[in-house]
Parts: C-alpha cells; structure tokens; sequence
C-alpha cells in the first residue's frame, strides 16, 4: 500500500479552512452534562458534549462537503457534483452544492430511510435511487464520467480531513484544558480531523474512536496496519457503516488516533435513551455510540477526566426512534452496570 502524505494536514492549513468556511458553518455549542448517574460512572469526570447535531443539515458531515466542494475548480463546477449515500452524507453534499450555486446529482441506497432521502431532497438535490454497494457507486462514477461531475466523497482525502478539522479547533478553543474527546468512527473522515486538530494543539489530549461492533473496518485496520474492507456490515448504526477504511483516513487515523473501541447495537441504543433522559438531546444512534463507548469499554480511561463527547448528528424520524429507544430502555443497565 502507498503511504499517503499527510503533512498538508497542519495547524495553518486547518485553521485557514476552518476562516474559510467559517461564515457557512456554524461554531457548534459545547456544553456540560451534569447528569448525576453519568458523572457518578466516571467517577466524578467533568463531561462536556460537542453539539454538531446542530449544525446545518443536522450533522458534521456539513463542514466536509463544503470543504470538499469549495475546492473544485472553477472550470469544472458548471458539470456540478455528484455523491454516494445512505443519508447523512447525501443530506451535507446537497447542501453544500446549494451553498455554491452548483448543480447536485446525489446517488442513494435503496435501504435509506426515506426521512433522509426527503431531506436530501428538500436541499435540492436530484436524487438516483440504487441498491447498496457496487450498483450505488457504479452510478456515481458514471455521473462522473458521463456528467463530468465531482464526486464528493463521504470521509476520504484531504479537504474532508480539513473541513472536519474545524470541529476539532472550535473543540479546543471552548475547552483547552480538556483531557480526552470522543468521537464514533465510521469511514474516519470525522474522527481523522478532529484527531489531527486535536493533538496538534495538545499532544497529550487523549483521541478515542467508538465504532459498532457489526461495522468495525477502522478496528480491524489499526490491528492489521492496513486499511481493512469487511465482508459484511450489521449494525443499527447506519451512518457508521461503510465496508471500508480507505487509505488517507486510515493514515490520519493511524497518525493521531490513541484508540478505537467498538460497542454493541444494543449499547448504541442504551447510548440514545441515556441522551435523551439525561442530556434531553434527540439523536440517532451514531451519536449514542460515542456515549456507549465512554461508559462502557474508554470507562476506566475516562474516570475523573476532563472529556468531551462529540454528538455528531440528530437526523432520525420519530418511528425510528421509538424503536431505537425502546430497544435501548431495556440494555441501560447493561451499559451501566447495574
């Protein structure tokens, strides 16, 4: 495997993308929980969330898209762009093209939730429905192809890495004396730039990743020294379940990454319930993974410090989320220990 470079990724080009897309995107809250059984968990730890749920189209994956898209050429952005979804990512990519005035071609699984197809929708994209996998991405290339679009990818390359960057540097800047932040990992494009923001403020702050235990390609990459494409994927976490770890997001990953862990499904919906008894947030289960993953398996390495929780997005339908939460209502206990 080629070793990509990753030194463009420094403090100076981080910060000057963040300026750049800083009157499209928002600084996103960071707030304290003070949830008695949560601190008492920890062990008296000082928690904070990181609230890119409220960030536009309801997630972080905002600030990669427009990264990503601001950088096309001028030449090439009358052909538009094109993108390869289950939801989030589809939602943020037609977003971003509506922020630039550019035509959007979005390509979505037939297994999306159809309240994150309307939303794509509602941003303005065009929307080409596939069957997951090889046939999603085989309409994408040929828009590529065909169209001349620029295809945004979900987590991988350099600008996603920067434009993610900026909710590691809002991060620090709201808590520069916190000790440990925690992110869920899907293809590594948000846990990659909040990472490398991260230590390169403060090396001795600690990076832990949370993945599902049914879609753990960064794990098995990290292990293996090489990014990892898995067989199959089964987790209730939708939007962390690519197949792969690609190289550029496996090379930040193993670059500034102290530690994925993974958690189960039920322990990702235990995560939903617990914020929302707790934090009164409304999330979809990525977000209750990064929660999971601090009270479960990071719970000793957390106890009495200060971290924070990255809640990374909020698009779910009602019905979804009766059944995430019901789920999680009977496994809080398990997560907790009791």
């Amino acid at each position: 495997m080629a070793i990509p470079d990753i030194s463009q990724i420094t403090l100076t080009m981080m910060q000057q993308r963040k300026t750049e897309l800083g009157q499209a995107t928002i600084h996103t809250p960071v707030v304290g929980l003070l949830a008695r059984r949560l601190v008492s968990h920890l062990e008296g730890a000082n928690i904070s969330l990181k609230l890119e749920c409220y960030q536009h189209t309801g997630t972080f994956k905002a600030r990669g898209a427009l990264s990503v898209a601001s950088a096309i050429p001028v030449e090439d952005r009358v052909s538009g762009i094109t993108a390869v979804s289950a939801g989030n990512h589809a939602i943020a990519a037609a977003w971003a093209a509506r922020q630039l005035d550019l035509s959007a071609k979005v390509v979505m699984q037939s297994t999306a939730n159809p309240y994150r197809i309307a939303l794509a929708r509602e941003q303005g994209a065009e929307i080409i429905m596939k069957e997951p996998g090889a046939p999603s991405f085989a309409e994408a290339e040929r828009l590529v192809k065909d169209e001349g679009r620029t295809l945004i990818h979900p987590f991988e390359g350099p600008n996603t890495t920067l434009g993610a960057a900026g909710v590691g540097l809002e991060i620090m800047t709201d808590l520069d004396d916190v000790e440990a932040v925690v992110v869920a990992v899907g293809g590594g494009g948000l846990i990659g730039g909040v990472a490398a923001a991260v230590k390169t403020i403060n090396p001795d702050c600690k990076v832990y990743g949370v993945e599902p235990a049914g879609a753990d390609s960064m794990s098995q990459s990290l292990a293996s020294g090489q990014p990892v494409t898995l067989d199959k994927i089964d987790t209730i976490a939708d939007s962390l379940s690519p197949p792969m770890a690609l190289p550029f997001g496996f090379a930040i990953c193993q670059r500034y990454v102290d530690e994925v862990v993974t958690v189960s499904d039920d322990e990702i919906c235990a995560g939903v319930v617990l914020l929302q008894e707790d934090a009164k947030l409304a999330v979809e289960p990525a977000a209750g993974a990064a929660l999971a993953g601090a009270l479960g398996p990071l719970r000793q390495k957390l106890s009495g410090k200060k971290i924070c929780i990255l809640i990374c997005g909020a698009n779910i339908d009602t019905n979804t989320y009766a059944d995430v939460t019901a789920r999680g209502r009977k496994t809080v206990g398990l997560l907790l220990g009791k």
